[in-house]
């Protein structure tokens, strides 16, 4: 039987750094040799960052953008450890700066961790790829709680993202984010986005394709932050021993990706 995994946690102190932490403890595959938060956060057995990376093989890292990419940039300085990374809302220099750390470590990115969201990516790209552009518009819905502090969420652009690229298109170009006064009609091939926060909800997303004459939706409710927890564990334990090279959770999961 292979050594246990050493497995540092970033936002040791946040809901999902806590929930990250009841995963890995009733395993045998793997430990929490660190934990750690933001500088001069106070908590039992926190350690300070140089020290987490010193100790770990792998690093998981629910926290905020700006702080995954500096601690990706961090972790090229000290030639490791490897990273999960589930923050989401980054900008273009922080995702620049993460997919330079990729070059040298490896990285599982995903916005959303879940099993059930990763097969509803495939499901939105089979049904774009499929149904006429000309026909059939479409709109992400996602609702999480108060809380949450980038819109739309990762997991929202993930799946517009599946979407546009099935279609032969760049998000960015299609993407209509809000909707304020006098819009005019709908551009043919744009992919809408639309936003709650409000709450405790943890996760709801929706894909829907409007026809004139039928209505296609393709959902996800996630009822448990556990099942976010339990995906970047998994990730962990497959991310550790790979090149270099940005990965995400189709990866970790075996997915073709067809979109």
């Amino acid at each position: 039987m292979s050594a246990p995994v050493k497995i540092a946690i970033a936002g040791a102190l946040g809901r999902m750094g806590r929930a990250v932490a009841a995963a890995i403890e009733p395993r045998k595959d793997m430990t929490i040799v660190a934990r750690f938060d933001r500088p001069g956060a106070e908590g039992p057995d926190l350690v300070d960052q140089e020290t987490a990376l010193s100790a770990a093989q792998v690093v998981i890292d629910f926290t905020t953008a700006a702080a995954s990419a500096a601690l990706a940039t961090r972790c090229i300085e000290h030639g490791g450890p490897a990273l999960v990374i589930g923050s989401t809302g980054f900008t273009p220099d922080e995702l620049a700066a993460v997919e330079a750390a990729s070059k040298e470590l490896p990285i599982v990115r995903a916005g959303n961790f879940s099993l059930g969201v990763n097969m509803l990516v495939g499901l939105v790209a089979q049904a774009a790829r499929a149904l006429p552009t000309a026909d059939y518009d479409i709109e992400v819905f996602e609702a999480h709680h108060r809380r949450k502090i980038d819109a739309p969420s990762g997991t929202a652009l993930m799946l517009g993202e599946a979407a546009a690229k099935a279609r032969g298109a760049d998000l960015s170009a299609v993407a209509q984010r809000g909707r304020d006064g006098v819009t005019g009609p709908r551009k043919t091939g744009d992919i809408g986005f639309s936003v709650m926060r409000g709450g405790d909800i943890i996760g709801e997303h929706s894909v829907v394709f409007a026809a004139d004459d039928e209505i296609l939706t393709l959902s996800h409710s996630a009822r448990d932050r556990d099942l976010f927890a339990r995906g970047a564990v998994q990730a962990a334990l497959w991310v550790r021993g790979k090149p270099p090279g940005a990965y995400d959770m189709q990866d970790v999961l075996g997915f073709t990706k067809e979109s």
